[in-house]
């Protein structure tokens, strides 16, 4: 029998973490550890004093960890909380996802054989999230469960290589045998490490027997940075993105998204779409070229402001 660890890292948490915990206590497999990468020590304590509840008094397996926000980065927090582990299997999750059911751990688990690196899970979207948003957890999280390979790459492009932690789990032993995620980076440091165990021979797999609850409706300007930093990791990755195509499944989805919203009879959604997939576009083109602007303005640009002090 496996042992699974669950690692979130968090940022001004609050009582959606509670529940979030609680959800996973419940699960059919339950984790050996929860271990929490919390980031500046202020909020996991304003959270404690808000809502009178410490989930370590609650339960006996989280061990919680107190990083700053200039010590905090996707990938290396993210190593350091799988430092604590010692188990088969750990769960990468963020703190605003929730278990769709008691079968999420136990769905992904069973992904794991021998070749697998990482296996991720359907994200369903929140009551509240708009059309435009909802659609993209349809293209982006089909119905269908998918393993993929480096054979891949010339029918799925980038999306041989996609994978969310915001729901995966992985295998420790080839996550050591690749070295873990890389140290250093803004964003994607989870299809960084997909991208590397393909290339290296092993696979990926989407579970969509695993579903997650998550989703956003971010502003324009939300848009913006988020592409940016995704842009930036796609340049700071030459070796992981630079040969597949990209630029074209963002295409795909537009135009099936424009086509969906005159299908269901949204057609007046169309314009306001369009404009936030120039924001989007522009971020990302600015951050596949962030080579070529002044600091200060690729840090005002970039959702993570602190790791351009350091960049």
């Amino acid at each position: 029998m496996y042992t699974v660890d669950v690692i979130i890292p968090t940022y001004k948490p609050d009582n959606s973490l509670l529940r979030l915990l609680d959800d996973l206590e419940k699960q059919s497999v339950a984790p050996s550890k929860i271990i929490i990468m919390n980031t500046e020590k202020e909020y996991w304590d304003a959270m404690l004093e808000r809502y009178g509840e410490n989930p370590q008094e609650r339960y006996d397996n989280i061990i919680v960890q107190h990083v700053t926000k200039a010590e905090f980065d996707h990938g290396n927090t993210r190593n350091i909380g799988v430092a604590f582990s010692d188990a088969d299997f750990f769960l990468m999750m963020t703190q605003d996802a929730f278990p769709r059911d008691k079968v999420l751990i136990s769905s992904l688990a069973k992904a794991l054989t021998e070749d697998v690196a990482a296996a991720y899970a359907r994200q369903y979207p929140k009551t509240d999230c708009n059309l435009a948003e909802r659609y993209s957890r349809k293209f982006n999280y089909p119905a269908e469960s998918m393993k993929k390979t480096q054979k891949d790459v010339e029918r799925l492009g980038i999306k041989t290589y996609f994978c969310s932690n915001v729901c995966a789990m992985y295998r420790r032993d080839i996550f050591d045998k690749l070295g873990g995620f890389t140290k250093k980076t803004l964003f994607n440091e989870d299809m960084v490490y997909a991208g590397n165990a393909c290339q290296k021979g092993y696979a990926i797999c989407y579970v969509a027997e695993a579903g997650v609850i998550h989703s956003h409706n971010y502003s324009f300007m939300q848009q913006f940075h988020r592409n940016f930093d995704i842009g930036v990791s796609q340049a700071d990755h030459p070796e992981i993105f630079g040969a597949v195509r990209s630029e074209s499944e963002g295409r795909k989805m537009v135009s099936q998204t424009v086509s969906h919203f005159r299908h269901i009879g949204k057609t007046y959604l169309v314009p306001g779409y369009i404009i936030m997939c120039g924001f989007r576009f522009v971020g990302y083109k600015l951050g596949k070229n962030y080579r070529l602007l002044p600091r200060k303005l690729a840090a005002a640009c970039s959702m993570n402001k602190e790791y351009w002090r350091n960049h």
